[in-house]
């Protein structure tokens, strides 16, 4: 027996049940479930905003913010209070980067500075920063399989600079067709906020449209060529290609809908989904063959177990900071009358109400949601961080 056997023995740490001689990322089952197969709860959002709208006869501002706060609490939320337990709360990652920790505090200024002087600003970066936030996401879970595939699988055949190059432009343009669509045609909002107004006239073309389809489409045709390339040479990594083919499938059109607030809801399920997943086993591998137990005594203490309930747990716990911050936001914004709005609207006391609470809730959750973008933007530039569980 080994000695990282006898200490995972004696600390009653469940050994990583993991497949390291396959191309999944831990092994098929696991793959399916929280990274790949997930996929088939991103229509659910929209159906129960539909049910509410059209069945419940809810008025359609109050079924879309059910289902916000739904997703928020549910999965959203815990994903972005997540990154927080493999950055602030590990003291090895504070100790190397304090920079990234300091200036973190920035983001919340911002926040609440663009919540009450231009709330579609504050939105319309939101949107594209949540936009590129998921698909930096699907390029790094795309990265993890060829890193494996090169490094642990199949030492002696190199993922190309051209496959690379190609999987990531069809994924990194598979939304935005859609999204240009419907700036050419001044009906980009979400919620009840008009994001075109932000947007340069320039943009509100509909050669945006044109330029971002032929682009996507063009990396299409390259990904399906390469795809069936590799299958005939027998090098076809199948979980990516399956992952990437899914991920193209279901972005692609999510920015025609309507309700553009609740249909991203389901992609924000899906990256949560996986995210939550990834970030959980990366804890797990640090706990079983790292020092998680003094570099983040905490989490390590909630790690405990075979499953990631406890992590999960601790997560949704966070959350209670961000209600705090909606209370006294939306205690604030009470005393706010919005210029944006006119006071000879016939809804003008509904509209005041709305805004009110947007203000409160974009800043209770963007306030986190930031620094998680911030701070995964530099996580997701770590693609060993899961080659301790291979060997």
């Amino acid at each position: 027996m080994s000695a990282t056997a006898i200490n995972l023995a004696a600390s009653g740490v469940p050994a990583l049940e993991q497949d390291k001689s396959s191309l999944w990322l831990r092994n098929r089952r696991w793959d399916l479930i929280f990274i790949i197969l997930s996929v088939l709860g991103v229509p659910l959002p929209y159906l129960f905003y539909l049910f509410g709208k059209d069945v419940l006869q809810l008025d359609p501002d109050t079924s879309r913010n059910i289902i916000n706060g739904f997703v928020a609490v549910a999965v959203g939320g815990p994903h972005m209070m997540s990154t927080l337990l493999r950055t602030n709360f590990d003291g090895d990652f504070r100790r190397r980067y304090p920079m990234l920790i300091r200036s973190s505090i920035i983001i919340p200024i911002i926040v609440v500075s663009l919540a009450f002087l231009n709330l579609t600003l504050l939105l319309t970066i939101f949107f594209f920063w949540a936009m590129l936030h998921v698909l930096h996401q699907v390029t790094y879970i795309v990265e993890l399989y060829n890193h494996k595939e090169h490094q642990i699988v199949r030492h002696t055949s190199a993922v190309s600079l051209q496959s690379r190059a190609i999987d990531y432009a069809v994924v990194l343009t598979c939304l935005f067709p859609m999204a240009a669509f419907k700036i050419s045609q001044g009906t980009f909002a979400v919620g009840t906020n008009d994001l075109t107004r932000v947007i340069p006239e320039a943009f509100q073309q509909p050669w945006l449209f044109v330029a971002a389809a032929a682009v996507f489409f063009v990396a299409l045709a390259a990904f399906i060529v390469k795809t069936v390339q590799e299958y005939r040479q027998g090098l076809i990594n199948w979980p990516k290609t399956i992952f990437i083919s899914l991920t193209v499938a279901v972005f692609f059109p999510l920015a025609a809908f309507e309700n553009l607030d609740t249909a991203f809801q389901g992609a924000n399920m899906w990256h949560s989904f996986q995210y939550l997943a990834i970030t959980f086993y990366i804890i797990k591998i640090k706990q079983q063959y790292g020092n998680l137990n003094q570099s983040a005594p905490l989490v390590s203490r909630f790690s405990k177990g075979k499953d990631s309930r406890g992590l999960f747990v601790l997560s949704t716990t966070m959350l209670l900071g961000s209600l705090v911050v909606f209370i006294i936001m939306r205690f604030i914004a009470g005393f706010v009358t919005p210029a944006i709005i006119d006071p000879a609207a016939p809804d003008y006391a509904r509209l005041v109400d709305l805004w009110r609470f947007d203000v409160a809730y974009y800043t209770a959750i963007l306030s986190f949601l930031w620094i998680h973008y911030y701070h995964d933007h530099f996580l997701f530039t770590n693609f060993e961080a899961l080659d301790e569980a291979y060997k």
